[in-house]
């Protein structure tokens, strides 16, 4: 490793490549994205600059690219970064060069009000303020990737964990673990979770490790269904065959549930998740909705219910990061078989195709730079 010098900044030349440009999958207009050359990122005095190891797609990816949510034209995509450490900014410490780490899809600065009242996805007062990869700035579908306020944002991967094993850390499984805990689940609580893509996968295994006694996973695909149960679901039901809420009502002996986590977005399963819980339950919301919401009166109870609606962006910063890894490394939960498919970063745009439109059984891609 070269020594290190004076400079703003301080570079592993080992990590870096003999070009200044990079390859990176850019959004270049609604439908269409593009795998471009851009430059590799300058370093100022808080970042990090990382290499990227492995990737992945997120659900939200897909939104940003169908247009449903907007982004800059030329913005480099993606939230959920593996890598290694190639540069540091003079003012961060704590960290080595060539150190494998992670970043959350959430960059809190680690300063400001919101961050120091505890709601450090609402970075600067802003709404998802703290989601800055892949939304207002470059994110990590890319060779590297300029990781902001990296001493607040870094965490090194523990030796014996390999990427694989870390790559839900960044998003899937803070945001699914983060509906299990905003929804207050206590010990003994039935849970019902709507939708077991990836986010609700780990909102089933964060209710299995959050004390739930029975968690009741819906979902229309059999073979999500039969990953669910190896995640902690305990009872499975396939709304391709009925009525979900009275299938689970009827589960319940009619008492319906103490939480239920909607985690797809869409107006049906949020209705759905509202109708089957208890007077004074509570609706943990993790979905990206992309049309309106409505509130039925009579699920609602014309408001007097007692119900308790909760919304969650993924919790990010290092330290949200270790917690997870360590809860990996202590052999608590395994999401490996969550990465169905694996891609290089040349052929991101086929690995967006086959994620979007849902083929071939996947549920995440891995993307290897």
């Amino acid at each position: 490793m070269p020594a290190l010098t004076n400079e703003p900044h301080r570079v592993d030349d080992s990590f870096l490549p003999t070009s200044k440009t990079m390859k990176a999958l850019v959004f270049a207009k609604p439908g269409v994205v593009e795998l471009r050359e851009k430059p590799i990122p300058a370093v100022g005095p808080n970042d990090a600059l990382m290499r990227v190891t492995v990737t992945t797609i997120c659900g939200t990816d897909v939104h940003i690219l169908k247009g449903e949510y907007p982004v800059a034209a030329g913005l480099t995509v993606g939230h959920e970064p593996v890598g290694v450490i190639a540069a540091l900014g003079s003012a961060v410490s704590g960290f080595k060069l060539g150190q494998r780490v992670i970043a959350g899809a959430i960059t809190p600065c680690g300063q400001c009000h919101s961050c120091l009242d505890g709601t450090m996805s609402q970075c600067g007062g802003k709404a998802m303020g703290g989601w800055r990869l892949g939304n207002t700035i470059d994110g990590c579908q890319a060779e590297y990737v300029l990781v902001p306020n990296a001493a607040a944002n870094l965490a090194t991967i523990p030796d014996d964990l390999t990427d694989e094993q870390v790559l839900m850390c960044p998003d899937i499984m803070s945001t699914g673990f983060g509906g299990a805990e905003s929804g207050r689940i206590r010990i003994g609580d039935i849970v019902a979770v709507f939708a077991q893509g990836p986010i609700g996968l780990c909102a089933t295994a964060g209710a299995r490790l959050s004390g739930a006694s029975t968690i009741i996973a819906v979902d229309m695909l059999d073979r999500r269904l039969a990953v669910s149960q190896s995640l902690g679901a305990d009872l499975v039901v396939n709304a391709s065959d009925g009525d979900p809420v009275a299938r689970i009502m009827e589960l319940t002996n009619g008492r319906g549930v103490d939480v239920a986590i909607e985690a797809l977005g869409t107006p049906w399963t949020f209705e759905s998740a509202l109708r089957v819980l208890r007077p004074g339950g509570t609706l943990s919301s993790l979905g990206v909705y992309s049309g309106k919401l409505t509130l039925p009166l009579d699920a609602f109870a014309a408001g007097l219910g007692d119900h308790h609606i909760v919304t969650s962006l993924c919790p990010g910063g290092k330290e949200r990061m270790r917690r997870l890894m360590n809860t990996i490394q202590g052999g608590r939960v395994d999401l490996r078989p969550l990465v169905t498919h694996s891609f290089p970063l040349d052929q991101i745009v086929e690995a967006y195709e086959l994620f979007a439109n849902q083929r071939d059984g996947v549920l995440k891609v891995a993307i290897r730079p």
